[in-house]
């Protein structure tokens, strides 16, 4: 069967197109192997469980390795200490039955063990006394099986437990991490696991234990021995070309591996599902099409950007559980508002818990001190999400969809024309606004302005690092077409005219040789309108409003 791009569930290597995962799985067994108990909490669909199984079969051939889900188990088995215990053992005996191969021939057994029964007898013997105990067996009983486990087995053993989070508020689910911590504390005079592997999107190092009553909480995690998780699990550019190779080989398409792979990166940073999506797309949704009939044009910039628009335009799970997040929690969707919108820096401060927040979920990350967005998909959602909710009671959004067709000519969109119909507009209706509040708002309407123009058929984004109070870069995509827009506050000439400068140095970068510039002037004498300048062999449409 041919492989596929996968974007439902873990990645399968014999069935799917996947980035090669040997180095993340060699840095994580250098943890296991020094004893280290951690967290991967990383935001949804971003190939934790795929990594996981990977590296459980990595690390077979040293350990056994028990993987667990919790999200297989309803919460019915979280009611009592006993009725979790008993479903944990049972499910630990099985699995490490499972994973069972013997020892491998010249491999060194536990040196804990001092064992008068194979494997095979000793997991036999511990299923009948979890059978003779069930009744009365809790997470007390349970952790001196676990220690008997351990402490008989031809190899020491990692647990590694998916979907961790699932269980999180759960007072069984607290008091067994607290059983984890004791083992781990405990591990130089009694026997416990090599290590233990929790991965989720909620960082359950923030949690609290319950101590005696509802009412009181220890100040302390339960999972405060976990080591740092520092490995990257974004997908480099090196990594997406690997897959694209693998591809190429398969289907011969002719694709430039490196402009491809270049692009991609580009909108997504490397987060896992969208690395796929537009893959997926490319191969699955484009190819075939009239415009793209085949997969070597499908494969293209011009499917590229295809892509794209289909996945931005897909209410799939991972935009519908990001806008989730927005909903629940207010603060974070103002300040996201504020990041996109106002060119308002955010220092990067994890205590802060929006920041923290933020992160977890996978909405921004940290770019020199600062808050950013994650990458350009995500802030292409959120600029059509804010803008839609805005859209029904828009003046500007009205003048751009009632003049649209004045803007495109032969499938090419006229710039300067919208530059001089928003100056127009703009002009019309919040000329006589307070300074403050133009400040803040002129970027926003000039985006509501344009949405209904480039809308269905173009896209656009901002260059995070030129977001900020004085300047914001915006990129526009039509038809493979792209256009850059440096929106600025009014500063004086020098100002306006280092803006010129950087504007070139931009369009160099982008090889362009035509750029516009839109000034938000809040001088009193200012001159209203758009202008053509020169320089050199760049030209320059500038407007002022």
């Amino acid at each position: 069967m041919a492989k596929i791009f996968n974007v439902n569930g873990a990645c399968i290597p014999d069935r799917h197109y996947m980035v090669n995962l040997d180095k993340r799985l060699e840095k994580i067994k250098t943890m296991v192997d020094a004893g280290d108990y951690f967290i991967i909490n990383r935001a949804r669909q971003y190939g934790k469980t795929t990594l996981l199984r990977a590296l459980a079969e990595f690390l077979k051939k040293d350990y056994y390795v028990v993987s667990m889900d919790f999200q297989r188990m309803s919460a019915s088995k979280f009611r009592t200490e006993n009725i979790f215990s008993v479903t944990f053992a049972r499910d630990f005996i099985r699995l490490l039955e499972s994973g069972n191969f013997g020892n491998t021939p010249g491999q060194s057994p536990n040196p804990k063990s001092d064992k008068s029964l194979s494997d095979d007898d000793m997991f036999a013997m511990m299923k009948l006394q979890i059978d003779k105990k069930r009744d009365e067996l809790e997470l007390y009983e349970l952790f001196r099986l676990l220690t008997d486990i351990c402490s008989n087995t031809s190899r020491p053993i990692v647990l590694i437990i998916d979907e961790v989070d699932s269980a999180a508020n759960n007072q069984v689910f607290l008091d067994f991490l607290a059983q984890l911590r004791a083992s781990y504390l405990d591990r130089d005079i009694s026997p416990a696991f090599q290590s233990v592997i929790l991965a989720g999107v909620y960082d359950i190092r923030t949690m609290k234990l319950k101590l005696r009553s509802d009412d009181e909480h220890r100040l302390n995690s339960p999972w405060n021995i976990a080591a740092k998780f520092l490995i990257d699990m974004d997908f480099s550019p090196g990594e997406i070309a690997g897959m694209l190779k693998e591809y190429e080989n398969d289907t011969h398409t002719g694709m430039n591996v490196d402009e491809i792979t270049g692009l991609i990166h580009s909108r997504t940073s490397g987060y896992p599902y969208l690395v796929s999506s537009l893959c997926k797309n490319i191969d699955e949704e484009i190819a075939g099409t009239e415009k793209f009939p085949d997969k070597g044009s499908a494969w293209t910039r011009e499917g590229f950007m295809e892509a794209e628009k289909l996945l931005l335009n897909d209410n799939n799970t991972l935009f519908q559980s990001l806008t989730g997040k927005l909903t629940d929690y207010p603060q974070l969707r103002t300040m996201l508002y504020q990041l996109l919108f106002t060119g308002k820096t955010i220092p990067y401060v994890s205590q802060n818990p929006y920041i923290d927040a933020a992160t977890m979920f996978g909405f921004i990350k940290n770019l020199n001190g600062n808050a950013v967005i994650a990458n350009r998909i995500f802030e292409s959602m959120l600029y059509n999400l804010f803008i839609s909710e805005e859209f029904s009671g828009s003046k500007m959004y009205d003048a751009g969809a009632q003049d649209k067709n004045l803007f495109i000519a032969d499938g090419h969109l006229n710039v300067r024309r919208v530059l001089e119909k928003f100056v127009e507009t703009f002009d019309y209706l919040y000329g006589d606004e307070e300074e403050a509040f133009l400040e803040n708002a002129g970027r926003r309407y000039f985006m509501l302005f344009l949405k209904p123009i480039i809308n269905g058929v173009g896209n656009c984004y901002v260059e995070s690092e030129t977001r900020n109070r004085e300047r914001m870069d915006l990129v526009i995509d039509y038809r493979g077409e792209q256009s850059i827009i440096e929106m600025k506050v009014w500063r004086g000439n020098a100002y306006n005219e280092r803006g010129e400068d950087q504007l070139c140095s931009y369009l160099d970068y982008f090889h362009l040789k035509k750029g516009y510039m839109l000034s938000f002037n809040f001088n009193k004498k200012k001159t209203v309108g758009v202008r053509e300048i020169v320089l050199g062999d760049r030209v320059l449409i500038e407007a002022v409003v």
